[in-house]
């Protein structure tokens, strides 16, 4: 899975200090909207009810949340990274910092799970991890995940 189908550039924010994991998920359905043209509150009503069944922070301070959602035609992402880390419930019980989103359509099949394996094995890597927390400019984090998920499909 090539992430460059997936994630759009200015899918990107490097974001200041999030009051709490329901704000982070809001601005993740706002930037959703804005992006790809999603509905916002369809986006974040999807992302909550996912959390429900249980909590997509994977840990070493990741989350993956994901959803199905109307309106799109393919997989799509949005990736923040925190300055400061927002307590997300993890399995590891350690707040959170990098949060990469995706989307799917309601018929996406096994697009939706191989682009959630290849974001997991990315963010999985310490050395990714590193250089995406020593990164601000949205540009670079985008470099960062895009040719890192290159490299690892090689």
């Amino acid at each position: 899975m090539n992430l460059e189908a997936v994630l759009k550039p200015e899918a990107i924010r490097a974001v200041g200090k999030p009051a709490s994991k329901k704000r982070v998920l809001q601005d993740i359905a706002a930037r959703a909207a804005t992006v790809y043209g999603m509905d916002s509150e369809a986006v974040f009503s999807a992302l909550q009810e996912r959390e429900s069944l249980g909590p997509t922070g994977v840990g070493e301070g990741v989350a993956i949340p994901h959803a199905r959602v109307d309106g799109i035609d393919s997989v799509c992402g949005v990736f923040f990274k925190l300055e400061k880390p927002v307590d997300y419930d993890s399995v590891d019980r350690q707040p959170v910092d990098l949060i990469f989103a995706l989307f799917a359509p309601h018929n996406s099949g096994v697009d939706h799970l191989k682009a959630l394996a290849c974001v997991s094995r990315l963010l999985r890597d310490p050395a990714t991890r590193a250089k995406l927390r020593a990164n601000d400019d949205e540009s670079i984090l985008y470099a960062i995940l895009t040719e890192s998920a290159a490299s690892r499909a090689a």
